[in-house]
C-alpha cells in the first residue's frame, strides 16, 4: 500500500469536484465464480452516494475490497488520485477509508472508548491514558451530535442503535475522508433512524465522502446525492438521485416495475374446503385470536382480534411495545392478566413450546442470533422446531423440505450447505421454512423483511398472501409504514405498552405516525386499549 496522509478537504484545498476515490474496473471471483465484474464508480467530498441492488449483486464484496477485508482480482482503486491495494483492513484505517459493517464488532464487555480506540489507546509513558482516552471519545461523540453515550458504558449495556452509532463513531475516529456503511439502519426505527441521518449530514458537511449501502429506498432517496446499482456482480448504472424515483429504481434493481412490489390479496380457500363449512356451520368466522384487557410488565389493557385469512400491521415507534406484544402471545414473557383466546378457547400459552403446541408460530426479527443456527445445515435448520416440539413428524417433514425450499425460491448449493454462507434473504426463508413445518394457524412476523434485499421481500409478500389465502392469521410488526400499508387488512399502532387505536387499510404514513406519537386522528377508535376488529 502506498502511503496517504488523510487531511481535511478546506485545509488541503481540495475541490469539492475533484474525486475522493475512484474505483475502475473492479474484479472478483471466488472458486471460479465471478462476483464482480468491471465495477467502477466515483466518489467526490462530502457526497453521499447510494449502492443499491439485491442480496448478492455484489454490494458487500465490493465494500470488503475497498476496506482491505478481501483483495481484488483486478481493477484499480484510487485515493484521491493515488493508488492504493489494501492487504488489510488497518491499511484502509490508515489511508482514510473506514468501513462501517452491518455486523457490529464491538468487544461487550469493554467500554465505549476502550472500543473505539481499540489497539490504538492513547498513552502517559507505557500506560494507557483513560483520563484521556474517555475525554476522546467524549470529543468525538459531541462532534457526532451524540450526548446520550458515556465513554464509560459497557457496550454490553447499549442498547443496538447505540451500538451502531459506537461504530460509525470508531470510524470518525480514524480520520476517515471516506466511510462505508453497509445497512446501517437494518436495525433501527423511527427517532434513531433521524439520530444517523444527522450524523450523516454533519460528515458530509465536514467535506466527508460516504458511500451508502440500503435496502430502504426512502433512506436513499433522503440521503443519496448520486445512486449507483449493482445487479449480478455488475454495474447497471449510475445516476443522480434527483433522476429517479422509486419506480425506476425497482426496476433498475429487479428488472420489474414497483406495481409487483406488494402483491394483490390472493382468493381464499373456498367454503367447501374449510373446516367450518365441513361441519355444516354458516355462522360468522370465530377469531383465530382474540385478546381482551390482557398485560404484563410491558403491556396492559390489549384488546384485538385476528380473523382467519387477515394480515394485521402493527406499527409503533421503537419501545412501544410492539414486539412485547409479540412475544406475550408467543409465551415468551407471558400475560398475566386479562384473557386471550384461540379459536373461541381459552390460551394462554406460558412458554414458546405451548404455543407452538396451539398453532402459534414467531419469526424473530434478528434471524442470525434467534432464528438460526448458523453452523448447521439448512436440513437441520428447517426441522429445529419439529423435532423439538413434534418429534414424531420429523421424517413427514423432512420428506417435504425440499418442495418447501422450492416453493419459497430458496438458492442454496444443496440441503447440506451450512445457513451462514446464505445471502440475508436466503436465510430468512430458512427461518419462515422452519416455523411453517410446523403447520402454524397464527404467524406473528417480527420485521419479517429486515435487512434483505427487494427481490427477497417480494417473495416473503407473497408467502404472507398465501398464508392468509390459506385462512390463517398473520399478525405483523414492522418499521417500514410501506410495508405496513402495503400488506396490511387493518392496522393497529402502538403506544407506551398500548394500542393507541386502529386504522384501516390504505391509511397513510401521517395517521400512524401522529398515533404513534400521541396526536390523536379523527375518527380513529379510542384509545381506551379496547381496540378490537373483525375482518377486514
Amino acid at each position: 500500500m502506498e502511503g496517504i496522509v488523510s487531511s481535511d478537504a478546506a485545509e488541503n484545498g481540495q475541490k469539492r469536484d475533484q474525486p475522493v476515490l475512484e474505483v475502475r474496473g473492479l474484479t472478483k471471483s471466488f472458486f471460479g465464480n465471478p462476483v464482480l465484474q468491471d465495477a467502477s464508480l466515483t466518489l467526490h467530498p462530502g457526497e453521499v452516494h447510494g449502492v443499491v441492488g439485491e442480496n448478492g449483486a455484489g454490494k458487500s464484496t465490493l465494500m470488503k475490497i475497498l476496506a482491505g477485508v478481501y483483495q481484488r482480482d483486478s481493477g484499480t482503486v484510487l485515493l484521491r488520485g493515488q493508488s492504493v491495494q489494501f492487504s488489510h483492513p488497518t491499511q484502509a484505517h490508515e489511508a482514510g477509508l473506514s468501513t462501517v459493517f452491518q455486523e457490529f464488532n464491538l468487544l461487550p464487555d469493554r467500554t465505549v472508548a476502550e472500543n473505539i480506540y481499540l489497539g490504538r489507546e492513547p498513552r502517559k509513558g507505557l500506560l494507557v491514558s483513560r483520563a484521556k482516552m474517555n475525554a476522546a471519545t467524549a470529543d468525538l461523540l459531541e462532534s457526532l451530535g451524540i450526548g446520550s453515550i458515556r465513554p464509560t458504558a459497557l457496550a454490553r449495556s447499549l442498547s443496538v442503535a447505540e451500538q451502531q452509532i459506537v461504530e460509525i463513531a470508531k470510524a470518525v475516529s480514524y480520520d476517515a475522508r471516506i466511510i462505508s456503511m453497509d445497512e446501517p439502519t437494518a436495525a433501527l426505527s423511527g427517532p434513531e433512524v433521524s439520530l444517523l441521518y444527522g450524523i450523516v449530514q454533519r460528515l458530509s458537511e465536514r467535506g466527508t465522502g460516504i458511500l451508502y449501502v440500503s435496502h430502504r429506498l426512502r433512506e436513499i432517496f433522503d440521503l443519496c446525492q448520486t445512486i449507483t446499482v449493482l445487479k449480478d456482480g455488475r454495474i447497471v448504472g449510475t445516476k443522480p438521485a434527483a433522476e429517479l424515483d422509486d419506480a425506476s429504481l425497482v426496476r433498475m434493481m429487479v428488472g420489474r416495475p414497483i406495481s409487483a412490489y406488494f402483491p394483490d390479496k390472493l382468493p381464499a380457500a373456498t367454503a367447501a374446503e374449510s373446516p367450518a363449512a365441513a361441519a355444516g356451520e354458516t355462522a360468522a368466522p370465530t377469531p383465530l385470536l382474540e385478546l381482551e384487557g390482557a398485560g404484563n410488565d410491558q403491556l396492559d389493557g390489549i384488546g384485538l382480534r385476528l380473523m382467519p385469512g387477515e394480515i394485521v400491521g402493527v406499527a409503533g415507534l421503537q419501545g412501544s411495545g410492539r414486539t412485547e406484544l409479540l412475544h406475550a402471545v408467543f409465551g415468551a414473557a407471558p400475560f398475566n392478566r386479562g384473557s386471550m383466546q384461540m379459536d373461541g378457547r381459552s390460551a394462554r400459552p406460558h412458554s414458546p413450546r405451548q404455543a407452538v403446541r396451539q398453532g402459534i408460530a414467531l419469526i424473530t426479527e434478528d434471524r442470525k442470533a434467534q432464528g438460526l443456527s448458523l453452523n448447521q445445515s439448512l436440513l437441520d435448520n428447517a426441522l429445529g422446531v419439529v423435532r423439538a416440539v413434534f418429534p414424531g413428524r420429523t421424517s413427514s417433514v423432512r420428506r417435504e423440505v425440499a418442495g418447501s425450499f422450492s416453493s419459497l425460491e430458496v438458492v442454496a448449493r444443496d440441503l447440506d450447505q451450512e445457513v451462514q454462507y446464505l445471502s440475508g434473504g436466503n436465510q430468512q426463508k430458512i427461518v419462515l421454512a422452519k416455523w411453517l413445518a410446523v403447520s402454524p394457524r397464527v404467524v406473528l412476523l417480527d420485521e419479517p423483511t429486515r435487512g434483505i434485499d427487494v427481490g427477497a421481500k417480494v417473495a416473503v409478500y407473497r408467502l404472507m398472501r398465501q398464508l392468509a389465502a390459506e385462512g390463517k392469521g398473520v399478525l405483523m410488526v414492522s418499521s417500514e409504514l410501506p410495508e405496513v400499508i402495503g400488506m396490511s387488512d387493518r392496522i393497529l399502532v402502538m403506544r407506551d405498552g398500548r394500542l393507541a387505536g386502529e386504522l384501516p387499510a390504505g391509511s397513510t404514513e401521517e395517521e400512524i405516525l401522529r398515533l404513534a406519537t400521541g396526536a390523536r386522528v379523527p375518527g380513529a377508535a379510542p384509545e381506551d386499549g379496547s381496540t378490537t376488529g373483525g375482518t377486514a
